[in-house]
């Protein structure tokens, strides 16, 4: 068999941390194996402690970061039930999609692409929605939002919304504090900070959300109900819902304990010292830096595309000469941003400087 190794620096998937690599090849364990049941609720506990939580219903869906999108809308909505959601790039698009096909009436709060979440205009759009949901980290622009003052307006305003916030650019490449921003709902994905291979949504739902949850949603598979009852077990024990990918959260068990072992603030470091180095850099090529100076990502820089320059063509020659992948822009920045992610394992100078270096490379000739 034939194994091509590629050097991730797109939005993701990244390179894992070996960690990672080393639990995903460990011995096979059953879902109800009490060995891994240990593991599930070492890994919820660990997921509790980055995201600043300590939120009882926390774990690893079973499926990818829009999984969790899903989730997270399939379990809080209710039909007519109104949402207001920012959207300042594609994930906030799609947040307005999932909603509105569990009945939602969504409001909209538009923001020019690369800019962050403006708080006061979230607010104006509706008096006491039901939830309000905000994309923390981008991942379509490189942009960051400040969830905290979101989450601490909101209620002060009102104890009657949920704050429901995308975090699957940002969980393990950032400091986070889910309760003392008031966030009642939060989902990321494994494949970006967390450094572990695509497969798993890391999702948290406070005791509030719980007490307002739909009891039956359309959707079997989502129902924080019945993964409840496998997750955190009952009286009668652990209700069977799911095979569950046990050689997917031994993976990202081990990809935490490393992230813990570092130490989170360290890791959030590194992040900053690598994404400072791959931004002075790209200016210094004299390229244009597209998100908004004092809120952008250290882990996804997001660039623009010189004018005579074709986007295809310098990530295929990045691909197939140095063996390095950096991700388009999407929507109407298709072609017009390169997207360049230095996450988890990748977050270090040396990846920064490789990138600069093949870059340079590929746009002088």
């Amino acid at each position: 068999m034939s194994v091509t190794e590629r050097i991730l620096l797109g939005p993701g998937p990244s390179n894992p941390y070996p960690e990672a690599t080393l639990g995903l090849a460990a011995p096979l364990l059953g879902h109800l194996d009490p060995e891994f049941l240990a593991l599930l609720e070492r890994t919820c506990d660990r997921l509790r402690s980055l995201w600043g939580t300590e939120n009882p219903l926390t774990l690893p869906l079973s499926g990818t970061g829009s999984l969790g999108m899903e989730t997270a809308f399939a379990n809080t909505v209710r039909d007519g039930d109104v949402v207001v959601v920012a959207v300042n790039g594609l994930f906030g698009e799609r947040m307005c999609e999932v909603a509105g096909r569990y009945g939602a009436h969504v409001i909209r709060v538009d923001h020019e692409w690369g800019r962050p979440v403006d708080v006061e205009r979230v607010l104006a759009a509706h008096p006491s929605p039901a939830i309000v949901a905000a994309v923390h980290a981008e991942t379509s622009t490189g942009v960051v939002s400040d969830i905290g003052a979101l989450g601490r307006a909101l209620r002060e305003r009102s104890d009657d919304t949920l704050l429901l916030v995308d975090c699957v650019t940002s969980l393990g490449g950032m400091p986070m504090e889910l309760d003392a921003w008031r966030v009642d709902i939060a989902y990321s994905g494994t494949q970006k900070c967390l450094g572990v291979a695509p497969g798993l949504a890391p999702f948290t739902f406070s005791e509030r959300a719980w007490e307002r949850r739909v009891q039956s949603p359309p959707v079997w598979y989502v129902d924080l109900g019945l993964l409840g009852a496998y997750v955190r077990g009952g009286p009668g024990g652990r209700a069977y819902h799911h095979t569950a990918p046990t050689a997917m959260v031994a993976s990202l068990d081990a990809a935490l304990g490393r992230i813990e072992e570092e130490g989170p603030e360290a890791v959030a470091a590194r992040h900053e010292e690598a994404g400072a180095r791959l931004r002075e850099g790209l200016t210094e090529m004299g390229l244009e830096l597209f998100a908004e100076e004092g809120h952008r990502l250290s882990q996804l820089t997001s660039v623009r595309v010189p004018e005579d320059v074709d986007s295809g063509k310098v990530r295929e020659r990045l691909l197939r000469e140095f063996g390095l992948e950096i991700g388009a822009g999407v929507g109407p920045y298709a072609a017009s941003i390169w997207r360049i992610g230095l996450m988890g394992h990748n977050a270090r100078p040396d990846r920064a400087e490789l990138v600069l270096a093949a870059l340079r490379r590929v746009l002088e000739r």
